[in-house]
């Protein structure tokens, strides 16, 4: 396995950042500098991680993980949203520690096995600071290709009978989100997100507010549009996205209802070069 392409520290953080919060009595998440992983499972175990977090913060990880579940109880699998660098900073390093399997989209497969890298971020587009500056992200592919399986077709979650995935390109050609249909609780990956991402300040303070998904890496938004139909169609009660906190209620109900409907004001940016005609 080598991750090597991407395995640089990102000097960018969150008021959030290593806290664990709770949104069911199974289901977590940690918030590694701006991005968040989630576990699943009850406290002993069975469990199963979603995402892997920032490069270089395995060691931050590994001590949530032990404080969530206890020493020795390592999750059953891990499952990818997608391959973006801040998604996949650590599997390599989790994946020796626990010796498990890793799940993800086929259409991710290409940017998890070395065979072809993300476009480069877009720093041209419009944008607070954090999009300016991201041309420091790796968009280089990893290669897990040992340890790497396909999400078995249906929606069916390995070791997650409740739960299903659905695929929701635009952000990534594979990306997927999760939801659980007894209570509702959606993982949206950057489908959509509650943190205007480009935003340094608003990263920083973690401003909640439903947003579409981070301008730099968005290369199809005709796609992400239909993406985020989908997901408020599900009518979720609680979301948690990969940046950002954990919403809920008639905020978080609202704040679909308003990105889905001003989708080019809301989400798609006056320029950049994935902006034109068609592909808003």
């Amino acid at each position: 396995m080598d991750q090597e392409n991407i395995n640089k520290f990102i000097p960018m953080t969150s008021i959030n950042s290593g806290s664990t919060r709770e949104v069911a009595p199974d289901i977590a998440y940690y918030t590694n500098q701006i991005v968040n992983l989630v576990m699943i499972g009850p406290r002993a175990g069975p469990w199963v991680l979603i995402d892997t977090g920032m490069p270089k913060s395995a060691k931050s990880i590994l001590k949530a993980v032990e404080e969530r579940f206890g020493e020795d109880v390592p999750p059953v699998a891990i499952i990818l949203t997608h391959g973006h660098f801040d998604h996949v900073g650590n599997v390599v390093d989790l994946v020796s520690e626990w010796n498990v399997p890793v799940y993800a989209h086929p259409m991710e497969f290409p940017f998890l096995t070395g065979k072809e890298a993300y476009p480069e971020p877009d720093t041209t587009v419009e944008g607070g600071l954090l999009a300016k500056i991201s041309s420091i992200y790796p968009n280089e592919p990893i290669d897990i290709s040992d340890v790497l399986q396909v999400l078995p077709a249906g929606g069916i979650v390995p070791h997650l009978a409740e739960w299903r995935w659905l695929h929701v390109p635009g952000h990534s050609p594979g990306q997927v989100a999760l939801f659980r249909e007894r209570d509702r609780v959606l993982i949206s990956a950057d489908a959509f997100i509650t943190v205007k991402q480009d935003s340094m300040y608003r990263v920083l303070v973690q401003k909640e507010e439903i947003c579409g998904p981070p301008v730099y890496l968005t290369t199809d938004w005709a796609l992400a549009h239909a993406s985020v139909s989908r997901l408020a169609a599900l009518d979720p009660q609680i979301v948690i996205s990969g940046h950002g906190t954990a919403m809920e209620g008639e905020e978080l109900k609202q704040g679909l209802v308003r990105l889905v409907n001003n989708w080019k004001e809301e989400a798609v940016p006056d320029h950049g070069k994935w902006v034109k005609e068609g592909n808003q």
